[in-house]
């Protein structure tokens, strides 16, 4: 199947490089599409250069920060669109191991409309994180899971991958969360579906070049769209258990 790594920079000039020859080293059949937002850095302009270097790198220059969710759009509805079957999903501060791609491609091969490289799973692991960002992300995921009735464990984690006809049909591009936010409101979207979700075990590393982008906003906006969406879906909840679901 026709495999597209969707990568989201804002000023990762200084991981950029060793990102694409990564991603070409583990997966060497999948395309690599990057949506710089505009980094002051010149990430864009970096990738492009490798991108003649390596080939089968494309580059969406956007002309500022528009936020995680917008890119993720943007860059999604362009690797369809280019005809990939599979949409992978993951930073570019190297946080997301490139060796993990060939089992998450394969899990989406076999089958699954989503495969997540979980952090919280019997297997996963977070790396160089301090206790209070470690408790607030595991925290969040099990908020986001209860609430929302998901049977997920890594609802916000960033790196997955996706079966582009299940991305059609739950209409991601209509999604309008940003961050974190935007990771659970596709997850929540996919199980509605009725889509099918595979976790794998991944270890989670820091980055170690550049500054994070996570801030207060990022998390308050993620721990509302739960609520939003847990408010969307009363009827729908009413309706299940009406039907005994």
């Amino acid at each position: 199947m026709r495999v597209t790594v969707v990568v989201p920079t804002y000023n990762e000039a200084g991981n950029i490089e060793r990102l694409c020859r990564e991603v070409r080293l583990a997966a060497p059949a999948a395309d690599l599409l990057i949506v710089d937002d505009g980094s002051p850095d010149g990430t864009g302009d970096l990738a492009e250069k490798i991108g003649e270097e390596l080939g089968r790198i494309t580059v969406i220059q956007r002309s500022g920060k528009a936020g995680l969710g917008a890119a993720y759009r943007a860059g999604l509805r362009a690797a369809i669109d280019r005809g990939a079957e599979i949409c992978v999903q993951m930073d570019a501060d190297l946080s997301h191991d490139p060796a993990v791609l060939p089992a998450l491609i394969a899990i989406a091969e076999h089958g699954a409309d989503l495969a997540i490289g979980s952090r919280y799973v019997p297997g996963g692991l977070t790396e160089n994180w301090p206790r209070r960002r470690r408790m607030l992300s595991r925290w969040g995921n099990r908020y986001a899971a209860g609430v929302l009735g998901l049977a997920v464990n890594d609802a916000t984690a960033g790196y997955r991958a996706y079966r582009s006809d299940a991305l059609e049909r739950m209409e991601f591009e209509t999604v309008d969360a940003e961050g974190y936010g935007f990771q659970v409101e596709m997850t929540y979207r996919l199980v509605r579906i009725g889509g099918k979700v595979v976790e794998f075990p991944i270890t989670f590393r820091d980055r170690t070049e550049g500054s994070s982008k996570m801030s207060g906003g990022i998390v308050r906006e993620a721990l509302m769209i739960v609520i939003k969406l847990w408010v969307a879906d009363f009827g729908g909840r009413r309706r299940r258990r009406a039907q005994g679901g």
